[in-house]
């Protein structure tokens, strides 16, 4: 009768209330592998602040993330043995871990970002293991053309001019050939340029760069980029984590390019983060071809007389430098529900601040 259909009906939907609430509030047992690095830490703490059971996989030690209250694992990504433990009772896996630079070995590149990242979806599906987030680049699509506004339908090169974009392009493909294996539900994340507060790399480059007054804009000056503050990036990760675990999510076994959805003039932008520096301005130029030029005949010299250091120049850097790459976000804007909470400004004036450089 109406009466039974209707308690019948309430009492399903109590009961799809209770697992709804007990997914939001179970404690997720997640793995973050190089969380030490500059975008690990801040995802591992970000998991922690919100009641998660993390443990952090790096090369290194950092006895910092103990102490803020995640376990630790010191082991390298390319020891099959040592994923396959670190990884047992997990819910979740973010990867962040990942070999980077313009130059370098291949075989250096290809262990750790093809077959490091083999063995953490070997070890997902022998642990069962349900979730996996891959952070990628969008360099992985970089084909040395403007890329103005693209999305994740555009297709991956034919050739790489570095190793990095060529085996992050491996492992991203492999992970998200992997969703639906064995249970295992997979996404990749595409952060572009990420920057902000104990940043090791693009910020502390730029400043040494300048600094030096090896800084030249290549180019016409008028390539526009993307680029995303650290913590949104990390908010990014965490999101998509989580919509691995809502059933029939369309996130599963897809790519998202991530920034701050305000593309910027490449140049106005270097230069605003040196003022907040103290430094000058970058105003002498360099053609874009003759980059180009300078690049392939540094590379070739480094490779023949088997210089360890890098180029001051590549013809993929000369590439970046001087293009433009900023994309559409609407697709992670609308499946993972990712908005950028910490404007372009705020996170310069954080940037600053966390180095006693307040403007």
């Amino acid at each position: 009768d109406d009466f039974s259909l209707d308690f019948a009906t309430k009492a399903i939907f109590r009961g799809s209330l209770k697992r709804i609430e007990a997914i939001g509030n179970r404690r997720m047992k997640v793995l973050v592998t190089g969380g030490g690095g500059f975008s690990g830490r801040y995802i591992v703490e970000k998991l922690i602040a919100r009641g998660d059971d993390v443990t952090s996989l790096s090369r290194a030690d950092h006895p910092e993330l103990r102490k803020a209250g995640a376990r630790t694992v010191t082991a390298d990504i390319s020891d099959k043995d040592s994923v396959l433990s670190a990884l047992k009772g997990m819910d979740a896996v973010l990867h962040t871990a990942s070999r980077v630079g313009i130059w370098g070995a291949r075989k250096e590149f290809y262990k750790t970002n093809v077959s490091g990242t083999r063995n953490i979806i070997e070890a997902c599906q022998k642990n069962g293991v349900g979730r996996l987030v891959y952070t990628s680049s969008p360099s992985v699509v970089f084909d040395g053309e403007d890329h103005r506004g693209i999305d994740e339908t555009y297709p991956y090169p034919s050739r790489y001019l570095a190793f990095y974009p060529e085996t992050k392009a491996i492992a991203e493909r492999e992970v998200l050939a992997a969703n639906g294996d064995g249970g295992l539900l997979t996404c990749s994340l595409r952060p572009h340029l990420v920057w902000g507060p104990r940043d090791t790399n693009l910020i502390p480059r730029l400043i040494e760069k300048a600094k030096s007054g090896r800084l030249r804009i290549v180019g016409d000056g008028t390539n526009m980029i993307d680029t995303v503050y650290v913590e949104n990036s990390a908010d990014a990760h965490i999101l998509a984590v989580d919509k691995l675990e809502i059933p029939g999510s369309p996130v599963a076994g897809s790519a998202y390019f991530i920034s701050q959805g305000e593309p910027v003039n490449c140049w106005e932008w270097i230069n605003d983060v040196l003022n907040r520096f103290g430094l000058p301005p970058v105003t002498r130029k360099v053609s874009f071809k003759t980059a180009y030029a300078v690049g392939s005949v540094m590379e070739l010299a480094y490779k023949t007389f088997n210089i360890g250091s890098e180029p001051p120049m590549t013809r993929f850097l000369a590439l970046q430098l001087a293009k433009s790459h900023y994309f559409n976000i609407d697709k992670a804007r609308k499946e993972l529900g990712y908005q950028p909470t910490i404007s372009m400004e705020e996170g310069m004036e954080r940037l600053a601040g966390s180095f006693g450089k307040k403007r």
